[in-house]
Order: structure tokens, then sequence, then C-alpha cells
């Protein structure tokens, strides 16, 4: 079986990939994560998720390297990782009654051929309108500064959604898993392995 490399620092990309049973390494990608001027929220994804998959190919010969990358889009404008617990608020607040667009990006390098196949997987989340003590207290059990928008639905944030609309579950996540298996199946990898 092809050598498989995540190039990414998230643990959720790594707890999602791990779904697949298939042996893989992590390496961390050292890119500007920063948006171009007048770059599109769903472009700044794809971009970024092809230069984090060639930023570590180079120490992977022979391997088919995964790139990811999630940006929120709240009418065009994005919004990223807010790091702390002011910031996240924040964007909750501006979030409420609202559907943001979660793009997430998926891109795999094949390091034998330097092919490279990138794909978009958008995610419509419609928030819900609730009190600043209901966001106050998901920030204080969630910790949700490590994700775009604030919005970790996997516990706790799920009351913070009226409804998500996605062809891929585990794209809001963090690594659309669907297009990742049809990237690697183009590739030759079959998963879960034989």
């Amino acid at each position: 079986m092809r050598s498989i490399v995540l190039a990414s620092s998230s643990r959720y990309r790594r707890e999602l990939l791990a779904r697949l049973h298939a042996p893989f390494v992590v390496d961390r990608p050292d890119v500007d994560e920063s948006a171009r001027p007048g770059e599109s929220p769903a472009a700044t994804a794809v971009r970024l998720a092809q230069i984090k998959a060639e930023a570590v190919a180079p120490r992977h010969s022979g391997a088919l390297v995964i790139g990811s990358d999630q940006v929120a889009d709240l009418d065009g404008m994005p919004i990223g990782k807010p790091g702390a617990f002011d910031a996240a608020l924040d964007q909750l607040q501006r979030m409420q009654g609202r559907t943001v667009i979660f793009h997430t990006a998926v891109a795999l390098l094949d390091t034998r051929t330097g092919a490279l196949a990138a794909d978009n997987v958008p995610t419509r989340v419609r928030f819900r309108t609730l009190s600043i003590e209901t966001l106050e207290t998901y920030l204080r059990l969630e910790t949700p500064f490590d994700c775009a928008g604030a919005a970790k639905i996997e516990a706790a944030g799920i009351a913070l959604v009226e409804s998500v609309e996605s062809t891929d579950p585990t794209a809001l996540i963090g690594l659309p898993l669907i297009r990742l298996t049809t990237l690697l199946r183009a590739s030759g990898v079959v998963v879960p392995p034989p």
C-alpha cells in the first residue's frame, strides 16, 4: 500500500483520517494561512489545502500527501479560528440567526507523479439565536478556539445550530472523507484496506 501523509497539525483531521483504518503519518506544514486580498473564502480554503500538501511533499518521496483547510464564510467574508474566548464569543454573536458556509477543501498530491487534485466541500450551517450566557457556557465547555468560527458541533456545540446541509457529514469537522476516499481510489488506494 502507498504511504499516506497527512499535512496537518489538526487533531480533528488526524481523528477523521484514522476512521479509514489506513496507516498514515502526520507532518506539520509550515505555511502562511492568511487569505490573499480579494480572495474568496472558498478559494482560500482550496489554495491552503494545496500549499499544505506541497509544503511537506519533498520530505515524503513516493507518498500520497493529503492537505486540507477550512474557512468559514459569512456573507463572503472569511471567519477564521478565534484563538481566544472573547474573539470566539464575538464570532458566535455575529453568526446568530444566520447561515454560514464552511468551505472545507481537501488536496491529494502524488509525489511519484506530481499530480495534484483538490476540491472544496461546502457545508451550510444555520445558527440559532441564543443568549449570551448559553454561548459563554458552550465556550467554557468546549474551548473551540482552534475551530473556524468557534463552531465545534461534535458535542455541546450541536445545540448552537438549527440545521446543517452538506454532501459529506465529515466536512464540517475538518476533513471531507467522502471526497478524500474518491481521490485516494483514483490514486489506486482502496480504503479501508483489504
